[in-house]
């Protein structure tokens, strides 16, 4: 039982570990790769937690698999039922804070697309009348396509060539489908605190990977770079739409996929750069194996952890039935 104890505590305590090696990886990769790595590290630190918890919340009732009395396994492990119990309760916690998650993601959603009723649709554009310098993507809702909003008063703040960035920036959100890696992290976030610094990394990556993408179409690093620049300071302070949010911005809850997004200074000088290549040299490949340890460590402890359910079992059933 104690070794089963320490295999379950460390599959919960792994993320504090794995979080800091996935966000270091990510800041070696390109920002596609990079987004692909925080979204795939939250969904599997998650899944080892809550995989940890239902095990431990299954301990005492395993014994009716041998066919043994519930009051003899507890007599003879009585911490048994209270971290069971302790389990379930973190179990339904992260069970009532996944649900309200989602209910406030599809709330956001919804009260943003109410505020682009006065919006002029031009294709996958819609012009919203105000003085707000303010653009987004607003992804698919109840069967209508995703589409890029943006403000008249954004529109006045930039030059042709950097509304040309800008809506190539949005439309990159919305071809690559960037709000869906948001939603699973913003929600894997739920299930463990360690997680809540990979949905800010994955925030970064996103709008970065939408960065370089504008800069492709447009063929000039240097216009991006100004363009993202002069969208930022002119969304700065932006109220109606939550200054980057969804809805109005009372209801808190995960960020649109705004220009503004993230910290924009980093991103203007990554775009004065040259476009990001795959990792070169010995620090990625370290921050490589340090990922993929903590990647093998959380199978492994989920291995180890129903072989030593199985175990226990077999060992209550031999003690309580050899008596």
């Amino acid at each position: 039982m104690t070794l089963f104890l320490v295999i379950v505590a460390l599959a919960v305590a792994l993320p504090w570990a794995a979080v800091p090696a996935a966000d270091r990886l990510a800041g070696l990769l390109p920002p596609r790769a990079a987004s692909f790595v925080l979204t795939g590290a939250a969904v599997l630190l998650a899944g080892g937690t809550l995989a940890a918890l239902v095990g431990l919340l299954h301990v005492p009732f395993l014994a009716g698999l041998e066919h043994m009395a519930l009051g003899r396994v507890v007599a003879d492990w009585p911490a048994a039922l209270p971290v069971a119990c302790a389990a379930g309760a973190l179990l339904a916690a992260q069970a009532v804070r996944l649900a309200l998650a989602a209910r406030r993601h599809r709330a956001l959603l919804a009260r943003a697309w109410e505020l682009t009723g006065a919006a002029t649709p031009g294709s996958d554009l819609l012009v919203v009348p105000g003085e707000e310098a303010e653009a987004f993507a607003l992804p698919r809702h109840r069967g209508r396509a995703g589409r890029v909003v943006v403000t008249e008063g954004m529109l006045r703040a930039l030059t042709p060539s950097e509304r040309a960035v800008l809506l190539a920036h949005e439309r990159a959100h919305l071809h690559g489908r960037h709000h869906l890696l948001a939603g699973v992290t913003d929600l894997a976030t739920a299930v463990h605190p360690a997680l809540g610094r990979l949905r800010t990394a994955l925030e970064f990556h996103l709008e970065r990977w939408a960065d370089e993408a504008a800069a492709r179409v447009v063929a000039d690093r240097r216009t991006a770079a100004t363009a993202i620049a002069r969208a930022a300071l002119a969304g700065a302070g932006a109220g109606r739409y939550g200054g980057g949010r969804y809805g109005d911005g009372r209801h808190g809850g995960g960020r649109v996929l705004a220009v503004d997004t993230g910290p924009v200074p980093q991103r203007v000088q990554a775009l004065l750069g040259p476009e990001p290549a795959g990792p070169q040299g010995r620090r990625p490949r370290l921050a490589a194996a340090a990922f993929c340890v903590a990647v093998v460590c959380s199978a492994l402890l989920a291995v180890g952890l129903a072989y030593g359910l199985h175990e226990y079992v077999e060992y209550a059933a031999e003690r309580i039935t050899g008596r």
